[in-house]
């Protein structure tokens, strides 16, 4: 299982990084990244906390982690410059929370996001062929999800991603231990959205793809 959307205690996670990753090494993870979230007022506590432990934990448990960063609620206008901000203090990968239904998220944060230097759009709700064909020619990703709420759009989003050709993920959004899941598991949730065990082969190469290309950075 490659998982690119995970929360620790730095924000609103129940776990410090070191037993998140040992926990998901014991679930069969390969790769992880923590991706906690952020705005312009905790990203320079979380995002060089998280960078200074990735390291130490890749190499003692054998498993690729990635220090990241999830702008979270930001105004879209602010989007940009705050994932700049995020590279140059050490996240490797940026993702930028989307427009889920189950939240208040700003309006135009789905454009905004797409036109910034991200990894993941995490969660995108009632995405508009537009942003995903916009995904689809940055290279950004889009996320199915496994997280309560958000996973309502699934099916829309796997649909509107497959019209554009865009890329899409399946990331958990853990926030506690019971949050995580085995590779079966998230096929399931990817055939639950309309989708099929090719296409869900399709997402995991995505994943390994993402992954290998920031780990040169």
């Amino acid at each position: 299982m490659i998982d690119l959307h995970t929360h620790s205690l730095f924000s609103d996670g129940e776990l410090i990084p070191s037993e998140l990753v040992r926990r998901a090494v014991v679930k069969g993870y390969r790769a992880i990244a923590i991706t906690d979230h952020a705005d312009l007022s905790n990203i320079d506590m979380i995002v060089p906390r998280i960078a200074k432990v990735a390291l130490e934990l890749s190499i003692s448990w054998g498993i690729d982690v990635l220090p990241g960063v999830e702008l979270t609620h930001v105004p879209p206008a602010s989007i940009a410059g705050l994932a700049k901000e995020a590279r140059a203090l050490g996240a490797l990968i940026v993702l930028c929370h989307g427009e889920t239904i189950v939240e208040p998220v700003p309006p135009g944060t789905n454009s905004a996001a797409l036109n910034s230097d991200i990894n993941i759009l995490t969660h995108p709700g009632l995405i508009t062929a537009e942003d995903a064909a916009l995904a689809a020619k940055r290279g950004i990703c889009l996320e199915i999800t496994a997280r309560k709420g958000h996973s309502l759009t699934n099916g829309h989003v796997a649909r509107i991603a497959s019209e554009a050709g865009a890329k899409l993920l399946i990331n958990t959004d853990a926030h506690s231990p019971v949050d995580l899941i085995t590779r079966e598991e998230a096929e399931s949730i990817v055939i639950g959205a309309g989708l099929t065990q090719a296409d869900f082969q399709k997402i995991m190469r995505n994943a390994e793809e993402l992954v290998n290309r920031l780990k040169q950075k």
